[in-house]
């Protein structure tokens, strides 16, 4: 028998304010079972930081062919493909064909080693930002979960502060490649 995927509600109180962006989220995340907290922390991080009407979960690990992330127009292209980890470059260099914005968050200790393999590979690409979450970050981010959470996230200046009913932290991130295209 399978096992299946663990259910994480949220509500998020966001303030980003590098895109002068606030919103209360509801969401409902489905945490794969082969999924660290860490990586379903990263992806709640991602999309605040990429928040908008159109932008959803996707089944993540559960579907290999479809980003963790994404925002689809109204005749149901893909404008924006967020992927969070360490991806490979053909699968990046497939999401740039079928997105004009793709972003890779990269978050966990083997985060260095894989940018500096993979680096010369994406600078070629097109649409193509990758940042890296400090790892550290990311675990005092992993240890605020719980399976029902109501957090405050405030963006600013490279930095999220996030605070939850069992404590707050700071998330840092580098950027790693900017292609300077946003999603509208």
């Amino acid at each position: 028998m399978a096992l299946k995927p663990t259910i994480y509600k949220l509500r998020i109180t966001l303030a980003d304010i590098d895109r002068d962006h606030y919103d209360s989220l509801g969401l409902t995340i489905a945490r794969h079972p082969s999924e660290t907290l860490e990586r379903m922390m990263a992806r709640v991080l991602a999309f605040c930081m990429n928040a908008r009407e159109t932008l959803l979960f996707t089944k993540g690990l559960a579907a290999v062919e479809e980003p963790d992330i994404w925002a689809r127009t109204l005749d149901d292209r893909i404008s924006l493909w967020i992927d969070v980890g360490e991806p490979l470059v053909d699968r990046i260099k497939k999401a740039s064909r079928v997105s004009p914005v793709v972003k890779v968050y990269s978050f966990n200790s083997k985060s260095d080693a894989w940018w500096s393999q993979a680096r010369e590979k994406f600078n070629g690409l097109g649409g193509v930002s990758v940042f890296q979450f400090h790892w550290q970050s990311v675990q005092a981010l992993a240890a605020l979960a719980k399976r029902t959470m109501d957090l405050s996230v405030t963006i600013t200046d490279g930095t999220a502060y996030v605070a939850a009913g069992t404590g707050e932290c700071e998330v840092v991130w580098s950027v790693l490649q900017e292609s300077g295209l946003e999603e509208n």
